[in-house]
């Protein structure tokens, strides 16, 4: 008997629409069916090449550390292949041009160019000195949470729009040396490629932030400060770094570094309302909350999916065999409630990294772990500690049912977040 392709249309597996809406709303539980087979599924959406589906946590793990995956469509042997990444943000509206920063990314780098990178920023991002950013980032949400009444309209506030934003976008723009005079812009922009939109809003978000970004650099250049830009054009490392890798690593971190923090601040909070027994142990015991942030980042992390990784040459993941070339798609969420790691998975434990440290896959794995992951775990414990403690009434304003999620396939997100204080 023949073998199939595995991307033929006649393939026993039905190839699984990266769009559903279905898995756009609960990217947690509506990947069971392919995580239970022996075989990784084929995954497509309009407008990008086929890819593998990987929603198995050990599967996962591998195709983010093993040397025979690279992030780097450019670095496989032989022909060209179709970079993915590429194609999504072409597909959503990305204008003609801009594809550059996507490949001039610390993203979407590896080997010595993704350590040449890497290693210009780690200090900036160590545990070291986030523990010193902690007072700005306790001094930036106790204002936030000082004004919070002032937009309360019959006792409602959207925590999202007045907290969670606008905490780790003041302090993401207070470290790259953002005016303040600029921040709202920078605000929306971010906003607005998180939120899933497609077509020429998205295209004028991303055009309009590289164009803040080459701003950004000449504003550093006549006017150097004491911000990670200001070093970054610092004559020991302007050598280093071409001026369209300084506003890809701009951009990446404004978005990256701001909307992940957000929706995790955000689902966080709705999840421990949700589930008031895991809230009271919280307020009991508040050395918990790195624990609970760990938790919150497993059980509704804001990350859906990873960045695809490409095999180098002809090799199996798990019991699927991956020629060379072919793209694998990581879907964190579903690795996140793994049964096969994780006990109970779809049960929330905000301390059960206290007694397991099972590893979920929120910040990625391996050489491309999120830069900002000690940051992003900060900002997160701080907003929940000082709301927590703020508001010992919070509560939902709403039934959980009528909260509006966006439509980003990437991102897992509400809308709006009403509470009442």
């Amino acid at each position: 008997m023949a073998v199939q392709d595995p991307y033929s249309a006649e393939a026993d597996d039905t190839p699984l629409d990266l769009t559903d809406q279905e898995l756009v709303r609960d990217p947690f539980h509506a990947y069971p069916l392919p995580r239970e087979r022996e075989r990784m599924v084929r995954g497509h959406m309009p407008g990008v090449d086929p890819m593998w589906v990987a929603t198995r946590h050990g599967d996962i793990r591998t195709v983010m550390s093993d040397p025979r995956f690279t992030i780097d469509a450019t670095a496989v042997p032989g022909a060209p292949v179709a970079h993915r990444t590429e194609q999504t943000w072409q597909a959503r509206g990305m204008h003609r041009g801009y594809e550059k920063y996507l490949r001039a990314g610390i993203f979407d780098a590896d080997g010595a160019d993704h350590r040449r990178l890497r290693s210009l920023v780690t200090a900036a991002f160590s545990p070291r000195r986030v523990a010193a950013l902690r007072p700005r980032i306790e001094a930036i949400a106790t204002q936030l949470l000082d004004r919070l009444p002032d937009h309360a309209e019959d006792g409602v506030v959207d925590l999202i729009e007045h907290f969670a934003r606008p905490l780790p976008i003041t302090v993401i723009c207070e470290l790259i040396g953002v005016p303040e005079a600029d921040r709202d812009r920078w605000r929306a922009r971010s906003a607005t490629l998180g939120a899933g939109v497609c077509g020429d809003a998205l295209g004028d978000a991303l055009a309009g932030m590289a164009a803040d970004a080459h701003t950004l650099v000449g504003h550093h250049t006549t006017h150097p400060g004491d911000d990670l830009i200001s070093d970054l054009l610092a004559p020991h490392h302007r050598d280093r770094l071409s001026t369209d890798e300084l506003v890809a690593l701009i951009v990446n971190l404004v978005v990256a570094g701001h909307i992940t923090t957000v929706n995790l601040i955000a689902n966080g909070t709705e999840a421990l309302l949700a589930h008031p027994d895991q809230l009271a142990l919280l307020r009991a015991d508040p050395t918990l909350m790195p624990h609970a942030v760990d938790e919150l980042m497993r059980y509704c992390g804001p990350v859906v999916r990873a960045l695809p990784r490409y095999a180098l040459c002809d090799t199996t993941l798990g019991d699927t065999p991956v020629k060379a070339g072919e793209a694998v798609l990581p879907i964190v969420s579903a690795a996140n409630h793994d049964p096969a790691v994780f006990a109970d998975p779809d049960h929330v434990d905000v301390s059960r990294t206290r007694h397991n440290r099972e590893p979920h896959l929120g910040f990625g794995h391996g050489v491309h772990r999120c830069l900002g992951a000690h940051l992003a775990h900060e900002e997160t414990a701080i907003a929940l500690a000082a709301l927590l403690h703020r508001a010992p009434d919070l509560r939902l304003a709403t039934d959980p049912e009528h909260l509006r999620r966006g439509t980003n396939p990437v991102n897992w997100h509400l809308k709006a977040l009403p509470v009442r204080l």
